[in-house]
C-alpha cells in the first residue's frame, strides 16, 4: 500500500496519532452521573497559575456509535483553545487527553475509546490547539510572540489537563479516578514532556513516534529536504523511482530475519547500498537510479552530519521506508512541496531561534555543530529529552513508547537513543516496570505502512495502570486502503522481536512468539547534541 500526503490536514491527522482506541479495557467502576446541567458549565474557572474560561457548553445527542455527551468549548489564558467531551450517562471515572500534530493550530477530532460504556464512551476526552490558530505546517504565529511559542513548546497540554480536571469535578462532583494521555509525533513529544515536567498530570501516557528531540529534528528534517534537492531546488528522486529502490532493499534484506514477508524486522541489520541499482554511467531508466539519486538515498539513510563527519542527529531514515518518502521528502504535484520541507521551514524561519536573532531556512541552513547549538536556547523550551522521570515513576506513572521502523518523518534512531539512555539511568530491568518501548516493523509515521499499518496500545495502558498488568505483547494490524485486515503481527517490548513458529499463516499473529536477543542492545549514539539530555526545560503553569 502506497502512502502519500495529499494535504496538510490529512498528514497532520495522521501525525496527531488520533487513532480510535478499541477493545474493552478494565472497568474502572459504575456509571457516574452529572451533578449539574451541561449549559451551567459556561463561566470562568481559576486553576493553578492561570484561569480557564468556558465559552460554550451544549448536549450532543448520541449518534454514530458515540454516546450522548456535553461538549465544552473554551480557552485557558491567554489563547489555549480546548474541547472537552463529557459523557452524560456512560462516564465511569476516566479522562483521556489527546495530543496534536505538526505545529498544531487546530483542535483535531477526538474519539471516545470503547472501554465498556454502553455506547463505547465511558471516559471524558479532550484536545487542544496548543494556543494558536494555524494549518499545522507554518509557524508565523510564533515569529515574534514568545508566549505563543511557549504554549506550543510546553505549556498548553499541562494547563488544559488542569482545566479539564476542574471541569470534570464540577460536572460530575469528583475529579477523574484515572487520567491518560495519548499522542503521536508532536503529541508524542507532549506525552514525554508531561512525564518529565508535569509528572502528576497523567497516570498513563502513550508517546508514539515522539518529536522529543525537537530542535535536533529541525536539523534532520532540513537535511532530508536538502538531500533531495538539486542545484535548482528541484527534486532529485521521483515518485516512480521509490518502488525501484524499495524492492531492491527487500530483495537484499527481507530474508535476513528468517522470514520473507515484505518487511524488515530490524532494518539496522540491512547493509544495502543503493549503488547496486545504479544506472549505467550517463544513463537513466525506469528500473535503475541515476548517480545523483544514489547519493540522495545514501544521505537519507545516513542522516545529518557536519563536514568532519560528526553526527547532528542520532541517525537517518531506515532502509525499508522508501515508499513512505513519497509526499514527505519527494514532493507530490499540487501538494505545496515536500511535507518535511514545510515543517523544517516553519522551525527555521519562525520558531527555532530566539526572537530577535537571525533566523534561517532550508535553503540557507549550514550543517555545523555551531548551527545545531544556535537552535538550543529555544530548543530546550520544547525538547522533551530529560532522562529524569523519577517523579513520574514514584507517582505510579506508566509510559508506553512506540515507533514505526519505517517512519518517514522522525527517524526511529532518536527514540532508540532516548530509551537506551533512559534504561542506562534507571537500570535495564527496572525501567520495564514503568516504561516500555515497542518498535513496529514497516510502519510509517504514526500510521500506514507496507505490512503493518496501525498499533493501538491504549487498552494495554489502562490495564497496566489500573490492574498492574504490564504489556508483554501488543498486536499490530495491517490494513489496505479499503480497511480490509490483511495482517496481524505481535510486537513485543523492545528489544524482543517476533519470530515465526513455522506453522500457519505468516499474516496471523497467533503463529509468532517472542525471540529474545542474546545480548542487551546498545542504542545510545554519540552525536553532537548528546549534551541536551542534561539541560532542564522550563516548568510553568
Amino acid at each position: 500500500m502506497r502512502f502519500k500526503v495529499f494535504s496538510a490536514l490529512a498528514a497532520l491527522t495522521i501525525a496527531a496519532g488520533l487513532l480510535v482506541p478499541s477493545g474493552a479495557a478494565a472497568e474502572t467502576g459504575s456509571v457516574i452521573r452529572p451533578v449539574r446541567q451541561c449549559a451551567a458549565l459556561v463561566g470562568d474557572y481559576p486553576i493553578p497559575g492561570t484561569a480557564a474560561h468556558v465559552t460554550a457548553a451544549k448536549v450532543v445527542p448520541a449518534a454514530n456509535g458515540e454516546p450522548e455527551y456535553c461538549e465544552v468549548l473554551g480557552k485557558v489564558d491567554r489563547e489555549v483553545g480546548f474541547q472537552l467531551k463529557l459523557p452524560v450517562s456512560t462516564y465511569s471515572g476516566r479522562y483521556l487527553q489527546y495530543g496534536c500534530g505538526g505545529t498544531c493550530g487546530m483542535i483535531f477530532p477526538t474519539a471516545f475509546p470503547a472501554c465498556g460504556g454502553s455506547h463505547g464512551g465511558d471516559m471524558a476526552v479532550a484536545a487542544t490547539d496548543d494556543g494558536h490558530v494555524g494549518d499545522g505546517l507554518g509557524g508565523e504565529w510564533g515569529a515574534t510572540d514568545q508566549a505563543a511559542r511557549d504554549d506550543w513548546f510546553f505549556r498548553a497540554p499541562h494547563v488544559v489537563s488542569l482545566a479539564a480536571k476542574r471541569l470534570l469535578e464540577t460536572y460530575y462532583g469528583a475529579p477523574p479516578k484515572h487520567s491518560y494521555f495519548d499522542g503521536c509525533s508532536t503529541g508524542g513529544r507532549e506525552g514525554l514532556l508531561l512525564a518529565q515536567r508535569y509528572p502528576t498530570d497523567f497516570d498513563g501516557i502513550i508517546a508514539a513516534a515522539p518529536v522529543n528531540y525537537l530542535s535536533p529534528l529541525t536539523v534532520s528534517s532540513t537535511w532530508l529536504a536538502r538531500a533531495n534537492q538539486d542545484e535548482s531546488g528541484g527534486s532529485v528522486l521521483t515518485s516512480a523511482k521509490l518502488p525501484v529502490l524499495h524492492q531492491a532493499v527487500l530483495a537484499a534484506c527481507d530474508p535476513l530475519d528468517g522470514l520473507a514477508d515484505g518487511q524488515l524486522e530490524d532494518p539496522r541489520a540491512c547493509r544495502f547500498d543503493p549503488v547496486s541499482v545504479q544506472c549505467a554511467e550517463g544513463t537513466d531508466g525506469p528500473e535503475c537510479l541515476t548517480g545523483a539519486q544514489v547519493e540522495t538515498a545514501r544521505k537519507i539513510y545516513d542522516g545529518p552530519a557536519d563536514a568532519q563527519g560528526r553526527r547532528l542527529y542520532p541517525g537517518g531514515l531506515s532502509r525499508g521506508s522508501e515508499l513512505a518518502w513519497d509526499g514527505w521528502i519527494v514532493p507530490v504535484p499540487g501538494a505545496g512541496g515536500a511535507f518535511i520541507e514545510q515543517l523544517a521551514n516553519a522551525q527555521l524561519k519562525h520558531l527555532g531561534y530566539p526572537i530577535g536573532t537571525p533566523h534561517s531556512s532550508v535553503a540557507e541552513f549550514e550543517f555545523t555543530v555551531a548551527e545545531l547549538n544556535r537552535l538550543t536556547p529555544e530548543g530546550v523550551r520544547g525538547n522533551a529529552m530529560s532522562l529524569d522521570l523519577d517523579r513520574f515513576r514514584r507517582a505510579g506513572g506508566k509510559l508506553i513508547l512506540w515507533h514505526g521502523w519505517s517512519d518517514n518523518g522522525v527517524p526511529p534512531a532518536a527514540t532508540l537513543d532516548y530509551y537506551q539512555r533512559l534504561s542506562d539511568r534507571a537500570g535495564q530491568r527496572q525501567v520495564r516496570d514503568w516504561a516500555r518501548l515497542f518498535m513496529v516493523p514497516s510502519m510509517y509515521h504514526c500510521a500506514g505502512g507496507e505490512g503493518l499499518t496501525s498499533l493501538n496500545p491504549f487498552r494495554e495502558l489502562v490495564g497496566w495502570v489500573e490492574q498492574g498488568k504490564a504489556p508483554d505483547r501488543l498486536v499490530a494490524e495491517g490494513r489496505d486502503a479499503q480497511n480490509n485486515l490483511l495482517r496481524t503481527r505481535p510486537v513485543y517490548p523492545y528489544p524482543v522481536r517476533a519470530k515465526y513458529d513455522g506453522t500457519g499463516s505468516i499474516d496471523d499473529a497467533s503463529n509468532f512468539g517472542p525471540d529474545r536477543p542474546q545480548s542487551p542492545p546498545r542504542d545510545a549514539v554519540q552525536w553532537a547534541g548528546s549534551y541536551l539530555h542534561r539541560l532542564p526545560g522550563p516548568v510553568a503553569p
